[in-house]
């Protein structure tokens, strides 16, 4: 059974026939331009149960805003690609590092690299991510920043076919904006100008961005940040507003009721209600009254008023455009204080978040307090990573820091992050009744729930900064900030971990004298260091009381390790320093990178400032580059001179690089990177002709280059040789072509890809020195088509060097032959074989094709053989076009098991006939995981027993999880992975799933229910839950149909936890009209004996189990086939 998805790590490629696929697809796995500080995936570990790891889900489709199309299956991979109208000659830059996959087209890279084009709308993992599938809808949802008033630019954006405006952020001069995905293509147009390389923002853009997708991630915790001391003193927040972009916030609860002053929506959700829970939690922390407990569990600014800005929706969900629109509105409502308890992954650039806190908190002075995120080391989520941002990470009772608290460096650049910390973890604060946390943590104390997080942190810092607030109504954000860290409590953590500490908010209303900045970055000191130059910086201090301040300073001081830094690495210009009243006195604090011995990475020091009765402190880090060296590239053309149409990356395999990835390309033919001293693969692709890259690609490969002194490599596309590769019918017509390479070491895989849909001038050759560590495989898959006959190849190369051109010509008796008849479940509809071959010792195949044809019918496949290489034979079924024109993907995907093929053999197998239904056992099932839980079940498994999921935009599901009787979630996917968290105590569970085909896609089998019952508690591991299934085995024609009439004997199985001697009852029913009245069979011996619908009529089939245990299980098959 499948925890959850495992996506695989490794570059693949395929194409659909219907469009053409560019010669010189290149589908590198390496990270961006400005992306080296990444690194690699790791090689995932063997795991039998993942044996048939390249495709075991149904594909899902991606629109690009360039209008091309990218298929992923299951396990996180790009399948297929389908050039938009038009744009079937331009290549297709594929890069796969950390576990993100991005698919960015050559017209737009130059557009990506220059910030001015979001990269996450080339982000396929992040597009294809549940919640932002949800949340795009069938669209794509964009923002688009203007130059000025920009009207015409604006007019032929809002033009772009049916393009919709949802929004304005006057702020940004930007709009937000929604194009149905056959548009797409039309949008680009009218955003972009120009053609291939040299493509740019029209006249007026200044930016497009993806309309990104944000989430949300009392009684001990208050008294630990000093705040019932600041009540004592008469500041409790009065007269000043904060604003809680969140959820919702229940305005009915006693610590609520008459704190929220103004309410807007920014969601699809109907209203401000909090339905999911976690803005009214946050918003009691920050000012809530504590009336339902009597005082316990008041917040920290219990007399400020709150905004309730409702951005994420329902679901916890929410979008870019609506948070910079909550920020606006905050503004607009005079807020002083702005919480944003969400986020999402950050990436080097400004998103339209982190600028509109940005712009805002300069323009308005608003100080907004935002999550550091809650997914640990080295992740910094945006728009905790704005600038202006006061960026709060979580430590517990104890000021431990938690395990989950997003930590720095920021991305990009390095810059310290987060600012400051505070309590995170076990939090007790206001329930919204009925709200999905209400219902899966439950409330304890009535009225209150405890839950971790930085999103629980941020509003203590935001609480603390109304106290201040109120006490400095003139102070702002910067004022504000710079008082909350440079009070804060350290702890035995650095910079990058907990910025300055923990938040005090006694101390901060104390204090009058601060750091400026907060924190201070020296950047990178170049390798080697004998002859650095010392760098300094200017730490001031800013005295915004009455009186003159003497501080005295102190210095500590850690290496990359934690352990004190050598002496004298960073040192303060004086001891002491005066401040005078309503100035500023300056400090220089020295880093002396020569003194860190052979210790290089980063370093971190902290300044506290200690006199007139308070502590300044401030976080200063310097990174010591590891030894590295000038690796230069210089690229010729075919034609002798430098290369001008070309993609050269660099991924390290060994040393400080490993992992790491770069991109050596420049439109001078000559690149300079510095990269650490260490083993590395140079991947490059040089193509003959700017515009027609069917003139020819050299696909050029350095598997192993060492990198130990300044380099400098030639990549000479004139020693590239030819490829050819045949089958024995000349006739056949090319398809697809990948060739791919894989360079292994102990710790990751790295597998680069080039796909080709033409074999004609592509030329390979391999550059440098033989690989005789057995680290290096290679191989080339070929497919073509013929009719109903299609051929699939895969040729291993030699495992010392990269293909210096290569020849195959395969004759018939190398072949095997597989007759595979496809059955259909509705009438039009196309289907066709997933051909997929596995090398030896690997778990994913490189590539596939399908060839929808007509169905019911039989197809044959020519495979090659050998006793290293297995094929997959899946089924993938199509129903007709969708809006806009656009095929509707595959209305069921039918996965069958790798095999070994003989040569001169001929296999029959079949696919795609009923009766569809559940499938449970070995992989498939559901299962729990400590809290979670989570389904795995293919329902459309056909009646071959080959497991099958559907996957269409005509197809709508609803799964409900029931505790106790009470609904605990849901959602609108089947079970195909999707989780839920539940409580850890023993209870009752019923889980339905529900899924309906519309008719043009599936006749038969049109509808499939299902529900389990069980008990279940926390488990230490991941534990199968006791869920069951019936299997009919129903003789059903091709076509989905029964003689009419005639009565058959049905064999049911049981499978799943009933199974054989666990079977304590099974009944089955019938229904001749739609389900609405079932009829009791009589079960005899396993099976049951059922007359056929009538001619034209659909006859329904249900099965109820209870095994030994009690554990119940109904399903129900709606018109599984019918009369004919």
């Amino acid at each position: 059974m499948r925890r959850k998805w495992n996506r695989a790590r490794v570059t693949t490629l395929a194409t659909a026939v219907a469009v053409v696929l560019t010669a010189g697809l290149t589908t590198p796995a390496s990270a961006g331009p400005g992306d080296t500080d990444r690194s690699a995936s790791p090689r995932p570990a063997p795991d039998p149960a993942h044996s048939r790891a390249a495709g075991s889900a149904p594909d899902q489709r991606v629109t690009l805003i360039t209008g091309d199309r990218v298929f992923v299956d299951g396990e996180g991979r790009v399948v297929r690609f389908e050039a938009a109208e038009g744009r079937e000659g331009i290549p297709v830059r594929r890069r796969t590092m950390a576990g993100r996959t991005h698919v960015i087209p050559l017209d737009a890279v130059r557009l990506v690299e220059s910030g001015r084009l979001d990269r996450r709308l080339f982000d396929i993992t992040e597009l294809t991510r549940v919640a932002t599938r949800r949340a795009q809808g069938q669209g794509l949802k964009v923002i688009v920043g203007y130059r000025g008033a920009a009207a015409q630019a604006r007019a032929e954006v809002r033009s772009a076919g049916d393009t919709r405006l949802r929004r304005s952020l006057k702020t940004l001069n930007a709009e937000a904006l929604t194009t149905p995905e056959q548009d797409t293509a039309r949008l680009w147009e009218a955003v972009t100008s120009g053609r291939d390389g040299s493509r740019d923002t029209a006249s007026g853009v200044s930016r497009i961005w993806l309309d990104g997708v944000r989430e949300a991630v009392l009684d001990k915790s208050v008294p630990q940040i000093g705040a019932p001391k600041a009540w004592t003193a008469g500041w409790t927040g009065k007269g000043v507003r904060i604003a809680v972009l969140d959820t919702g916030v229940d305005t009915t609860h006693d610590d609520l009721r008459t704190q929220v002053v103004a309410e807007k929506n920014f969601t699809p959700s109907p209203d401000t209600k909090d339905r999911y829970g976690h803005g009214t939690h946050v918003a009691s922390i920050a000012a809530g009254t504590g009336a339902k407990s009597g005082g316990k569990h008041k917040g920290v600014a219990p007399d400020a008023k709150l905004l309730n800005g409702k951005v994420l929706g329902d679901n916890g969900f929410g979008d870019d455009s609506g948070v910079v629109a909550g920020m606006e509105w905050a503004a607009e409502q005079g807020a002083d204080i702005v919480n944003l308890s969400l986020g999402g992954p950050d990436s080097p650039g400004v998103d339209p978040m982190e600028a509109q806190i940005n712009k805002l908190s300069a323009e308005k002075g608003i100080l907004f307090a935002v999550a550091a995120g809650n997914a640990g080391p080295r992740n910094i989520d945006s728009p905790g990573s704005a600038d202006h941002a006061l960026t709060v990470g979580a430590v517990d009772g104890g000021d431990a820091l938690a395990d989950f608290s997003g930590t720095g460096p920021r991305t990009g650049d390095g810059a310290v992050k987060p600012d400051l910390t505070a309590p995170g973890v076990g939090i007790t604060a206001a329930a919204a009744d009925d709200s999905l946390l209400d219902g899966s943590v439950g409330q304890d104390p009535a009225g209150y729930l405890t839950i971790d997080g930085t999103s629980m942190a941020t509003p203590h810092v935001a609480g603390a900064a109304a106290l201040l607030k109120q006490k400095h109504p003139g102070w702002s954000y910067a004022e504000l900030k710079a008082a909350l860290t440079s009070s804060a409590k350290g702890g035995a953590y650095s910079p990058f971990e907990q910025g300055s500490g923990r938040v005090r908010a006694d101390k901060a209303l104390d204090q009058t004298v601060v750091a400026d900045p907060v924190s201070l970055g020296f950047g990178t000191a170049r390798w080697p260091h004998t002859d650095d130059t010392p760098l300094t910086r200017q730490l001031t201090y800013r005295n915004l009381g009455g009186q003159d301040v003497t501080l005295d300073l102190a210095l500590t001081a850690r290496d990359p390790a934690g352990r004190p830094a050598p002496a004298g690495f960073f040192t303060l210009a004086q001891p002491q320093v005066t401040v005078p009243a309503g100035g500023t006195a300056s400090v220089a604090l020295t880093a002396d990178t020569r003194l860190g011995g052979t210790a290089d990475g980063m370093y971190s020091a902290y300044v506290v400032a200690t006199g007139g009765g308070q502590s300044v402190r401030t976080g200063a880090a310097v990174e010591r580059e590891v030894e590295s060296y000038d690796l230069t590239v210089r690229t010729i053309g075919r034609d002798g001179r430098p290369a001008k149409t070309y993609e050269s990356d660099l991924t390290g395999i060994s040393g400080a690089a490993n992992g790491l990835s770069y991109d050596v390309s420049d439109p001078s033919g000559t690149a300079t990177v510095r990269v650490p001293k260490s083993g590395y693969v140079l991947d490059s692709t040089v193509s003959a002709d700017p515009v027609d890259h069917s003139k020819g690609t050299d696909w050029i490969v350095q598997p192993k280059l060492r990198v130990d002194r300044d380099t400098t490599v030639t990549v000479d596309a004139r020693k590239a040789k030819p490829v050819t590769l045949t089958v024995p019918d000349r006739a056949a017509r090319a398809e697809l072509f990948l060739g791919s390479f894989t360079v292994a070491n102990a710790e990751m895989d790295l597998t680069i890809g080039t796909g080709f849909r033409s074999l004609r001038n592509v030329r390979t050759a391999h550059l440098g020195p033989k690989v005789t560590d057995g680290s290096l495989s290679q191989q080339w898959d070929g497919h073509w088509s013929k009719g109903n006959s299609q051929y699939s190849t895969l040729l291993l190369g030699s495992p010392q060097q990269f293909s210096t051109g290569l020849t195959k010509h395969y004759k018939a008796g190398e072949l095997s032959t597989v007759k595979v008849a496809v059955g259909a479940s509705a009438r039009g509809v196309t289907a066709g074989p997933v051909v997929r071959g596995f090398a030896a010792g690997t778990q994913w195949s490189m590539s596939e094709v399908v060839i929808p044809k007509p169905v019911p019918g039989t197809r044959t496949l020519h495979l090659s053989t050998s006793n290293q290489v297995r094929w997959t034979v899946d089924v993938q079924q199509f129903g007709g076009a969708g809006p806009g024109g656009i095929p509707v993907l595959d209305t069921v995907t039918l996965l069958g098991e790798p095999q070994l093929f003989k040569a001169g053999r001929t296999y029959t197998k079949t696919f795609n006939v009923g009766v569809f239904g559940p499938r449970v056992g070995g992989e498939y099932g559901v299962g729990r995981d400590g809290d979670t839980l989570f389904g795995y079940i293919p329902l459309f498994t056909d009646g071959q027993g080959h497991a099958g999921f559907p996957a269409s935009d005509r197809t709508s599901a609803r799964t409900t999880l029931y505790r106790e009787g009470r609904k605990l979630a849901g959602n609108r996917d089947p079970l195909t992975g999707e989780e839920f968290t539940l409580p850890a105590g023993d209870a009752a569970y019923r889980l339905t799933s529900s899924v309906t085909r519309e008719a043009g896609v599936a006749r038969i089998s049109s509808r499939i229910d299902t529900s389990f019952t069980f008990r279940s508690r926390r488990t230490a591991r991941l534990t199968h839950l006791p869920v069951s299934t019936a299997r009919f085995g129903a003789v059903v024609r091709p076509d989905g149909t029964v003689p009419a009439g005639r009565t058959q004997v049905v064999p049911v199985k049981v499978q799943g936890a009933a199974a054989g001697r666990e079977l304590k009852s099974l009944l089955v029913y019938v229904s001749y009209d739609q389900g609405r009245v079932w009829k009791k069979l009589t079960v005899s011996g396993g099976k049951v004996s059922v007359k056929n619908p009538a001619a034209g009529k659909g006859i329904s089939l249900r099965a109820k189990i209870t095994d030994r245990a009690g554990n119940g299980s109904t399903v129900s098959i709606h018109n599984a086939y019918y009369g004919k």
